[in-house]
């Protein structure tokens, strides 16, 4: 029998993909908006993390400039706020010394708060639930479905308890129809089902390539004194070379912690590197390695995010939903700062939306008309101004790092972004990447497990959960290239920029062959994307998989 046909259906009038900042904003602001009309609009959140925050992972300093338009009374109501940014720092590294560099404006965070993204979140959902909206996790979405007239219905989540071979296990049960007049995408950077919806409706017609960056953190414990609360550092230069976009953050929290991360631009040309590497590689650095010594760390994670900024910004409704968050590509890549503008992007999108909610008491529509409006809201909106002044920061650096600091100069003093000229990216992330036979391999020290670890011991900190016997979620669309192109053309860089350890050459009856520890994916989603012949496709495994972040 068809599984379609043992599906059962729930019907919304908005459904949600994402249980992240813009998701749950979008959900916040249509239950707001409905109050104010005196209307009963119903709202439902799917998220495919075992619990909401479960796959959120940012390093993260926010600006509460949209939470305070969103949510005004904030502070009355407990928003997990509580340690203000009281002092910048960035520092340029070389390889034994840090040089303190004027404070631009793009990394000025007066006013600003060092947060965990989770905790917000959770924080988020609590107001979104208050407001009598249905928040379901650990349903992963696996499908997009569509009317007739090719309008989106609303999305069928993943079956479960399907085997490894593709048969039905004795605790298989069928996923579920969720139908709604408008349906809202927040998957985050990469998301399986926004690619899909940009490819089926042609949003990129007229945009750049987007391009991506794969981010690190750890969160570290250290002794009593030794974390200086408010403290918000970042570098750059050392240990990546001129030609690599990339640096890091060292965020001092409240409770001795410190977030740790590092950032390596996906668009890299060496296939030798690894962003892993180079992140355990800068923590050793005299500058930094003080900061941490002593210290235990008690979580790991790594996620990809945009960085193409306004000009790689796809289309953003269609006949029956739109893209909001990460997934649309609204971070402001120079302030490193995403979650303010996702959360604006959810308020447009779902103010956008709410006029076209018919009541639906005498039966569902054949048919979803678009949001067109959220479009023309975004670009009369604070969010496309600052997105607009930042344009081109990002795609400077194609020229190298001492050409871009100084054109980063230029526009943050002297233009302040109000340059009449718009700056190319550099093409795709993937096609960045150079043969093996042109590059130098990269000779990276072994781990002394007090500040530098392996990726293994690494992983164990993300907290993962997998069940085992499931499908392959991480497929490749041509196994054999694995070998005939990665393995003998670039040295197999998917053993390297993956953060997790899930791809590894063993040596088969005297071949080598890849093998895919599909159980250790933290859903970075980095193999999607940097993969030279786009061979390697993620895909959305079972409801619940992947990390458990805790307050990452």
């Amino acid at each position: 029998m068809n599984p379609e046909t043992e599906r059962d259906s729930m019907q919304y009038d908005v459904v949600i993909v994402g249980a992240g900042p813009a998701g749950l904003a979008a959900a916040i602001r249509i239950k707001q908006l409905a109050e104010k009309e005196e209307r009963d609009i119903s709202v439902c959140v799917l998220e495919k993390g075992s619990e909401v925050g479960a796959h959120v992972l940012s390093g993260a300093v926010l600006d509460p400039v949209s939470l305070t338009e969103l949510l005004p009374n904030w502070r009355e109501t407990g928003a997990p706020l509580t340690c203000a940014v009281r002092e910048d720092k960035v520092l340029f590294l070389t390889k034994k010394r840090a040089f303190r560099l004027p404070t631009a404006p793009s990394f000025q965070n007066h006013g600003n708060y060092i947060i965990s993204l989770g905790l917000l979140t959770r924080w988020l959902a609590e107001q979104a639930e208050n407001l009598g909206v249905e928040i379901y996790a650990g349903f992963a979405v696996a499908q997009v479905l569509y009317h007739p007239d090719g309008s989106v219905k609303g999305v069928a989540t993943g079956d479960m308890g399907v085997e490894k071979d593709g048969t039905r296990g004795d605790n298989y049960q069928p996923g579920m129809e969720l139908h709604a007049q408008q349906t809202l995408f927040a998957e985050g950077a990469r998301g399986s089902l926004t690619k899909t919806l940009i490819r089926r409706f042609n949003l990129d017609a007229g945009s750049q390539p987007q391009t991506y960056g794969i981010g690190i953190k750890e969160i570290w414990e250290v002794p009593p004194g030794q974390s200086q609360s408010g403290l918000a550092v970042h570098t750059t230069g050392w240990p990546l070379d001129t030609k690599t976009y990339g640096g890091s953050f060292i965020y001092h929290m409240d409770d001795n912690q410190i977030a740790i991360g590092f950032v390596v631009g996906l668009d890299y040309q060496n296939p030798y590197l690894s962003p892993f590497e180079e992140f355990q590689r800068f923590k050793n650095h005299p500058a930094i390695r003080p900061m941490l010594a002593g210290g235990r760390r008690i979580a790991y994670g790594a996620r990809a995010l945009v960085e193409g900024g306004l000009q790689c910004l796809p289309k953003l409704s269609f006949p029956g939903g739109a893209l909001i968050g990460d997934g649309a590509g609204f971070l402001n890549v120079p302030r490193i700062k995403g979650t303010h503008t996702a959360i604006k992007s959810g308020m447009l999108a779902a103010e956008a939306l709410l006029p076209l909610l018919a009541d639906c008491s005498e039966g569902q529509p054949e048919s979803n008309p678009e949001a067109a409006s959220y479009q023309q809201l975004f670009e009369q909106s604070w969010l496309y101004r600052e997105l607009h002044a930042a344009r081109n920061i990002r795609p400077s650096f194609k020229w190298g790092m001492w050409p871009a600091f100084a054109y980063t100069a230029l526009e943050q003093y002297i233009f302040k972004g109000r340059t009449p000229w718009t700056i190319k990216h550099h093409g795709t992330d993937h096609g960045s990447l150079k043969k093996a036979a042109a590059c130098r391999p990269i000779n990276y020290p072994k781990p002394d497990n007090e500040i530098s670890f392996d990726r293994l011991s690494s992983v164990f900190l993300a907290n993962l959960s997998h069940e085992e016997n499931q499908p392959v979620h991480l497929k490749l669309r041509d196994p054999a290239l694995a070998i005939s192109l990665n393995y003998r053309e670039y040295a197999s860089p998917e053993t390297r920029y993956c953060p997790a350890g899930v791809y590894e050459i063993v040596e088969e009856n005297g071949r080598p062959e890849l093998r895919i520890n599909a159980a250790n994916c933290v859903q970075c989603k980095t193999c999607d994307i940097k993969d030279p012949s786009q061979n390697i496709e993620w895909t959305c495994p079972e409801g619940g998989s992947g990390p458990n972040y805790g307050a990452m």
